[in-house]
C-alpha cells in the first residue's frame, strides 16, 4: 500500500502514564535477563515480547525474526514517583507561578483575559518565537506575586537545591507533594504556563517506558560471554532498586530506609535520562567507565542527530580550507590538482569521444588521466601500468571511463552549516596548483564564509541528470537573488566596494596609462571614447568614465546611495546615482549600489531585470576587479591619528564616564539595602540590571554625540565605515 499523505509537522509531547502503558507490551518486574539456559526471562529486561536480538528466536508480540521485528516497548511501574531530571527547571517555574492551595496561576482573571487576547494576536502576527517569549513574561510576572489573586492565600517562597530538591518553609517537597500540587492546576491555566497537549504532573514520573532490546542490543565477546548495553545496565539498577522499595513499603520498613531507597531510585532514573548532571556523580560501569545513557546518545556532536542523521561521510567528495581568488569567475571554483586526480567523473564511451577517453586511459594516474574503467557488465577495473595496454585494446562504446576532474566540470560546493538553499551551489571546476579550494570573494555572502580557516565541501555529481540539476537548479547564476527578500545575495565586498567608491568621486581622474592598467585588470581592453580633459598635454579620464566601461550599454538607472551627508559634506550630485544609456552621470558607488544582502546591490538588481543573469554576473565580476585595481593604484591607509579627539572632548568624555560610574554605584547600594523599587513584573535583581543598562546607554549616547561633533571628518576610517 502506498500512502500519499504529507507530514504536516512534528510535535514533541510529554508521555502520559496511560499512554506509556498503552504502547507497552509487557510490565518489567525483574532485573534478571536470562535463565540458566541463556533464554530471556519473562518479565525481565530482555523479555521476548519486546522483540528479539538473537537470530534463532521469534518475537512473541509480532512473530517477527531479528530483521523483521522493529521492537516493542515495555514499562516499569515505579513504587514511588520521581522527577524527570530534564523538566526540573519547568517544574520550579510552575511551582513559583501557581497557588499551592487552589492551583491557579498567580494572575487575576481580568489580566488573564487581556493576556489571552494578546497571545492570540502575537501568534497570528509575529509567530511562534514571539509567542513563547510572551509566555515567559507571563510566568515571570506570576512568580513575583505575594498573594493568590483567586483564593487570597499567602504565597511562600520555594527554593531549588540542585539537582532536584525543592524546599519550602525549611521542609523538603517530595515528588508526591509536587505531583499533588501540579494536579491541582486547571486545564484553563495551562496555556499561560506554556504547556500544550499535556498535564504538568506528567513531569513527575510514575511509570517509566523501557525501550526494546533492539535499541540496546547485547554483544557476545570472544570468550562467549554476553556484554550488555549501558542502557540495560542502568535499567537493571532501576528495576532492582524499585523492587527493593516495593518490598520495604509492603513490609512497613522505617521511614529512613524508605527515604534512602527513594533517593537511590531518583538517582538511577535521573542518570538513566542523562549521565552528566553537574551536581551528581556519574553512573559508572564496574570497570570505572562512565555509562553512556539516553541524553548522551542524542545530544552533542557524537550523538544520533549530528553524527548519524544530519551528516554522513560520502564518496566523490573532498573537503579542505578555502581561500579567496578574485580572478576566478563567480561560477568557478579553484580545485587543487591532488583533489582533481582523486575525484572522478564517469564518462560513457561513444564513437565521438572514444579517442579523447583513450588518451586519458593512456595517461592513467598522470593528470589529466583516468583511474577506473567499468565494463558493460558492471565490472570496475583499476587502471595500472600492467593492464593499461589491454584496457586500451578492449575499450569500446558502452564502457564507462572514470576520468579525473578537468576544467569546466560541474560540481556542487557546500559550506556547513547549510542554512538555506544557497549554502550549496553548482560551480565549474578550474584546476589550480596549491592545496586550498579557491573562491571569488563575491560568492562568500550566500555561503556565509570567510577566509580565517573555513573549510568547504566539494561533491562531484555522478550522473548526467545530477550534473544538469547542479547547473540549472543549483548553479551560481540561478542563485544571484535570494528567495528570502528577492534582492541580490551575490555582489562586491570590502576592498572591491572601497575601490569603486574612491574611483567614482567627482574629482578622481586617471592618466591614459593608469586607465589602461585598471581596465585591463578587469578584462576590458578598450578606453572610453573621449577623454574627460587634457591638461599640460596629458590625457585624463574621469573615474566615472572608467566605471561606465563595466556597465552594459543601454542601462538606465536612478537611485540614492546611503552616504551620511553630515560626515562627507557631499552634495546631492554625489548622493544621487544616475546612469543613462550605460554611462554613470552622477553619484558615488557604495555597497547600496554594488554590494549584496538586504537593501544593497541596486545596480545589480536593475541589470538582472533589464539584461538577465549572465550580464549581471559579468558586471559583478568586472566591477569587483575594477575596485581592486584602483586600490592597487592609489593605496589606502588608516592612521591611528584618524581616531584622535581634541583634549576638551576627551575631558568631557571622562566626566561623563565618572558620573555614570557614580550613578551605577548608587543603584547597586540601593539594591543591597533593599531600597530599589522593582519594575512591574520584574524582580529587584532584574530591575537593577535594567536601571544600570539605562544609565550606561544614556552615557554612550552623550559620548557618541561628542565624538561625531569633534572627530576629524572625511578620514579613511569613515570612508571604510560608509
Amino acid at each position: 500500500m502506498v500512502t500519499t499523505d504529507k507530514i504536516g509537522g512534528i510535535e514533541f509531547r510529554m508521555l502520559s502514564p496511560q499512554l506509556i502503558k498503552k504502547m507497552a507490551v509487557v510490565k518489567v518486574v525483574t532485573p534478571d535477563l536470562y535463565d540458566a539456559d541463556g533464554y530471556p526471562v519473562d518479565g525481565g529486561l530482555m523479555d521476548l515480547k519486546m522483540g528479539v536480538i538473537d537470530p534463532g528466536l521469534r518475537c512473541r508480540t509480532c512473530g517477527g525474526k531479528v530483521h523483521d521485528c522493529p521492537g516493542h516497548f515495555g514499562y516499569i511501574e515505579l513504587a514511588r514517583p520521581v522527577f524527570h531530571i530534564r523538566y526540573i527547571p519547568y517544574i520550579y517555574d510552575i511551582l513559583r507561578a501557581t497557588c499551592p492551595h487552589c492551583g491557579r496561576i498567580l494572575i487575576s482573571e481580568g489580566d488573564l483575559e487581556k493576556y489571552k487576547r494578546k497571545l492570540e494576536r502575537i501568534k497570528k502576527e509575529k509567530g511562534e518565537s514571539a509567542y513563547w517569549n510572551y509566555i515567559k513574561k507571563i510566568i515571570n510576572r506570576a512568580k513575583n506575586a505575594k498573594v493568590c489573586p483567586h483564593c487570597g492565600v499567602e504565597i511562600k517562597k520555594i527554593r531549588l537545591d540542585k539537582p532536584y530538591t525543592f524546599i519550602q518553609d525549611g521542609k523538603k517537597l517530595t515528588p508526591v507533594d509536587v505531583r499533588a500540587r501540579l494536579e491541582k492546576i486547571p486545564d484553563s491555566d495551562l496555556e499561560y504556563l506554556g504547556i500544550k497537549n499535556g498535564r504538568p504532573e506528567w513531569m513527575v514520573l510514575t511509570v517509566l517506558p523501557v525501550p526494546p532490546p533492539a535499541v540496546r542490543p547485547s554483544i557476545t565477546l570472544e570468550s562467549g560471554e554476553r556484554s550488555e548495553d549501558d542502557l540495560t545496565h542502568k535499567l537493571g539498577d532501576i528495576v532492582r532498586t524499585n523492587q527493593r522499595l516495593y518490598e520495604n513499603l509492603n513490609a512497613g520498613a522505617p521511614e529512613i530506609i524508605i527515604e534512602d531507597l527513594w533517593e537511590l531510585l531518583q538517582y538511577h532514573v535521573a542518570t538513566y535520562i542523562t549521565n552528566n548532571i553537574s551536581q551528581l556523580p556519574p553512573a559508572r560501569h564496574r570497570s570505572g567507565r562512565i555509562l553512556k545513557t539516553l541524553g548522551d546518545r542524542i545530544s552533542t556532536k557524537e550523538g544520533r542527530f549530528r553524527k548519524n542523521l544530519l551528516g554522513k561521510r560520502v564518496n566523490f567528495s573532498a573537503r579542505t580550507v578555502i581561500s579567496p581568488d578574485p580572478r576566478l569567475r563567480l561560477d568557478e571554483v579553484g580545485v587543487p590538482f591532488e583533489v582533481a586526480k582523486e575525484l572522478t567523473v564517469p564518462e560513457r564511451v561513444t564513437e565521438w569521444n572514444i579517442k579523447f577517453l583513450k588518451e586519458l586511459v593512456k595517461r592513467g594516474e598522470e593528470y589529466p588521466g583516468a583511474n577506473y574503467i567499468i565494463t558493460p557488465d558492471g565490472i570496475r577495473r583499476r587502471i595500472t601500468e600492467e593492464n593499461k595496454e589491454a584496457l586500451l585494446e578492449e575499450l569500446a562504446p558502452g564502457y564507462i571511463v572514470e576520468r579525473h576532474l578537468i576544467n569546466g566540470d560541474i560540481v556542487l560546493f557546500n559550506r556547513q552549516p547549510s542554512l538555506h538553499r544557497m549554502s550549496i551551489m553548482g560551480h565549474k571546476v578550474r584546476v589550480l596548483p596549491y592545496k586550498t579550494f579557491r573562491l571569488n570573494l563575491s560568492d562568500v555572502i550566500p555561503y556565509n564564509a570567510d577566509f580565517d580557516g573555513d573549510e568547504m565541501n566539494l561533491h562531484v555529481p555522478q550522473t548526467e541528470e545530477a550534473r544538469v540539476e547542479a547547473e540549472l537548479l543549483a548553479g551560481v547564476k540561478r542563485n544571484l537573488v535570494t528567495p528570502r527578500y528577492g534582492l541580490p545575495i551575490i555582489g562586491a565586498k570590502q576592498d572591491q566596494i572601497l575601490g569603486n567608491f574612491l574611483l567614482t568621486k567627482k574629482d578622481t581622474y586617471l592618466t591614459k596609462e593608469e586607465a589602461i592598467y585598471v581596465l585591463s585588470y578587469a578584462g576590458i581592453f578598450e578606453l572610453p571614447e573621449k577623454p574627460a580633459k587634457v591638461k599640460d598635454g596629458i590625457v585624463y579620464y574621469s573615474g566615472r568614465q572608467i566605471f561606465s566601461m563595466v556597465l552594459p550599454k543601454g542601462l538606465n538607472f536612478e537611485g540614492k546611495n546611503k552616504l551620511a551627508k553630515s560626515i562627507f559634506q557631499v552634495d546631492e550630485d554625489e548622493m544621487l546615482v544616475k546612469i543613462k544609456d550605460g554611462k554613470l552621470i552622477s553619484g558615488l558607488i557604495d555597497s547600496t549600489m554594488i554590494g549584496a544582502e538586504a537593501g544593497k546591490g541596486k545596480i545589480t538588481e536593475a541589470i538582472i531585470e533589464q539584461f538577465g543573469r549572465d550580464v549581471a554576473m559579468d558586471f559583478i565580476y568586472k566591477a569587483s576587479l575594477l575596485g581592486i585595481a584602483y586600490l592597487n593604484l592609489v593605496g589606502f591607509t588608516i592612521l591611528v591619528t584618524d581616531t584622535d579627539l581634541p583634549q576638551e572632548a576627551v575631558k568631557k568624555i571622562k566626566e561623563i564616564l565618572n558620573t555614570t560610574e557614580k550613578q551605577v554605584q548608587r543603584l547597586i547600594d540601593m539594591y543591597k539595602n533593599g531600597k530599589l523599587e522593582p519594575y512591574p513584573g520584574r524582580t529587584e535583581k532584574e530591575t537593577l540590571e535594567f536601571r544600570i543598562t539605562e544609565v550606561a546607554n544614556r552615557a554612550r549616547n552623550f559620548i557618541t554625540e561628542i565624538v561625531e561633533k569633534e572627530i576629524k571628518k572625511n578620514n579613511n576610517i569613515f570612508v571604510i565605515a560608509e
